[in-house]
């Protein structure tokens, strides 16, 4: 038996260590793209902080006015009323309060709601091979956790830093209008919370960024192995999954330990810094006469205002960290965002049919031509200078041994990737030169692959679009799924699990038929189409294939003889390059790889 140890670490983890700051000018500039449509709400929410702030600062002053002038000058009378004052005052402060967060919760939603689209749209938008390099676990940790991190910095109160360190200036002004000298024995101990904040800083900075890097990990192995399931399973590799989801689970959880001590640590030495500060306070009230109303009022008031004054900073350790995974969030957001993909030309740029100069047109228009194309997935040629030409209205088979080129025409054809070389045309238009959108529109692609979405089966086959009923049952009966649904007694109502479990691959099969029906497509592709299917659907299969290519431009890559024979063209590729054309007959004649793979495909049926 031969052990195969897996490798310490997993393809690409690094990619996703990246360095955030806590207040990263650049990134914050481009959010404010998204902020701004809401800035009403943040100019409100401002309104309401600056009123929050003003009504709790007022209470201390209060307090230290009314032991002042009226509990140790002996106006008791004055109680009630500076009582209600007080009350007042808190009041004031919780529904501004209330007001300031609603605000600003809401701003946020509605920020992370335009975000959360623009990223969705953005990647539907990538190419395969954008999915090829960026693992989908790690794109799930881009538009859901990242997105969360982000949506942290309101719904935690992180943004309130900017109202702590306004609390934090007044609150001095404050002090310093009461008394200078007691303010500047205060402030002496903010050159060691100043090393605090940056010892917590530093270590935090480096904690998410281990955090971040295992969480991308965790999320990429479960999604792989998930999707996988079946092999997992089937093939015993449980035990070994477990293990190494323990181990990266594991690096996870002990990400977390510095952060976890430079938080206990800020939250406690500060709570001493401050137990000191007002040590300070009293050591200084010491020196004075005790029965002086003005000193015990300014002691109080100051002990009110210093405790004030170190909760947010004690509390600053938190909201760093949310701020800090906010902004390497952003990062990698912006970097998704930023993959640019050419769409190409504009719409209604493709003409729908080919100048109308006779002298320049062939007998038989073609309706999609490839000449001299290349392309490879990495060092490996796959394609090597392919011409092919497909007439318009034409069958055209494509036929090869696996992994000869054939289905990464198709890839080039719909722009799923871009060649390396040579020119791919639609009606003489270089499919460059037309929108993405237009593209697809004109060629649909029908493949042995079929996946359906959890919802309805006319969901399903319409995929978003509005089409009539009419226009759908007519679709469904023309490909024969009507009689496949009948025989389990249901109809386009039926409901789909996730990934169309609950239908057989026949079936599923048939989906696609009809999805391709109701497009009516001027180009229809069928990659295999029909290489997997249930035996008792055989029929409703090519009776279903027959209805599709009727009246189209068809382009079929198969290894079903019956498919294959009927053709008007067939192609055969072989090593990325195309080494023989002609029909059935004249290439089983010929004697060549064609006729080789043509007894292949007798076999097999």
């Amino acid at each position: 038996m031969v052990a195969v140890a897996a490798p310490k670490g997993r393809p690409g983890l690094e990619a996703e260590a990246v360095l955030g700051k806590a207040y990263d000018m650049r990134l914050i500039r481009r959010l404010w793209k998204y902020i701004r449509p809401h800035s009403l709400l943040l100019v409100a929410w401002v309104a309401f902080m600056l009123t929050t702030i003003a009504f709790e600062l007022a209470q201390p002053y209060l307090f230290m006015y009314s032991l002042q002038h009226h509990i140790l000058g002996g106006k008791i009378e004055a109680l009630p009323i500076d009582a209600l004052g007080f009350v007042g005052l808190v009041v004031a402060q919780n529904l501004s309060s209330f007001c300031e967060q609603w605000f600003l919760q809401l701003a946020g939603q509605r920020t992370m709601h335009d975000l959360r689209i623009a990223i969705f749209d953005h990647v539907l938008a990538q190419r395969a091979a954008f999915f090829d390099r960026i693992p989908v676990g790690r794109l799930m940790t881009r538009m859901t956790n990242d997105i969360e991190s982000l949506n942290e910095m309101f719904s935690q109160g992180a943004i309130t830093i900017i109202a702590d360190a306004v609390k934090a200036l007044v609150i001095i002004v404050i002090m310093l209008n009461i008394d200078v000298a007691l303010s500047l024995m205060t402030f002496v101990t903010l050159p060691l919370l100043f090393v605090l904040v940056e010892y917590a800083r530093r270590a935090m900075r480096k904690s998410f960024r281990q955090i971040r890097v295992r969480l991308a990990a965790m999320n990429a192995f479960a999604q792989e192995h998930l999707f996988g399931i079946r092999v997992v399973q089937l093939l015993g590799r449980d035990k070994i999954s477990q293990r190494e989801y323990d181990e990266i689970n594991a690096g996870h959880r002990d990400a977390y330990l510095l952060q976890i001590r430079a938080d206990a640590a800020m939250y406690a030495l500060v709570e001493a810094i401050g137990y000191i500060a007002v040590g300070g306070i009293l050591w200084w009230a010491s020196g004075h006469r005790a029965e002086d109303a003005a000193t015990i009022a300014v002691v109080v008031g100051f002990i009110e205002y210093i405790n004030k004054f170190f909760i947010p900073i004690r509390d600053l350790s938190a909201k760093y960290a949310v701020m800090q995974g906010a902004m390497a969030a952003s990062e990698r957001i912006f970097q998704l965002l930023d993959t640019a993909e050419y769409d190409g030309g504009t719409p209604g740029q493709l003409p729908p049919t080919l100048p109308d100069s006779a002298a320049d047109q062939p007998a038989t228009p073609t309706a999609v031509e490839l000449a001299g194309v290349q392309f490879s997935y990495g060092a490996e040629p796959i394609l090597r200078g392919v011409d092919l030409r497909v007439p318009r209205g034409a069958t055209v088979a494509v036929v090869g041994a696996t992994g000869s080129g054939k289905s990464t025409i198709i890839k080039l054809l719909t722009r799923l990737y871009e060649r390396d070389a040579g020119a791919i045309r639609i009606d003489g238009v270089d499919v460059r030169d037309i929108p993405l959108k237009e593209l697809r529109r004109r060629i649909t692609v029908v493949s042995q692959d079929v996946v359906l979405f959890a919802g309805s089966l006319a969901d399903n086959i319409a995929l978003g679009h509005a089409y009539e009923r009419a226009l759908l049952d007519q679709a469904v009966h023309r490909v024969g799924l009507d009689k496949a649904l009948v025989r389990r007694g249901a109809d386009v109502t039926a409901t789909v699990s996730e990934r169309g479990s609950n239908f057989s691959a026949g079936e599923r099969q048939l989906v696609a038929f009809a999805r391709a029906l109701l497009r009516d497509p001027e180009i229809l592709v069928l990659d295999e189409a029909t290489a997997h299917v249930d035996p008792e659907a055989e029929e409703l299969i090519e009776r279903g294939v027959h209805e599709l290519m009727k009246g189209r431009t068809t382009l079929v890559i198969a290894h079903r003889l019956s498919t294959i024979r009927n053709a008007d063209l067939i192609v055969v590729v072989d090593k990325g390059q195309v080494i023989e054309q002609g029909t059935h007959e004249e290439l089983v004649a010929k004697g060549g790889l064609y006729a080789a793979l043509e007894k292949t495909f007798r076999r097999q049926e």
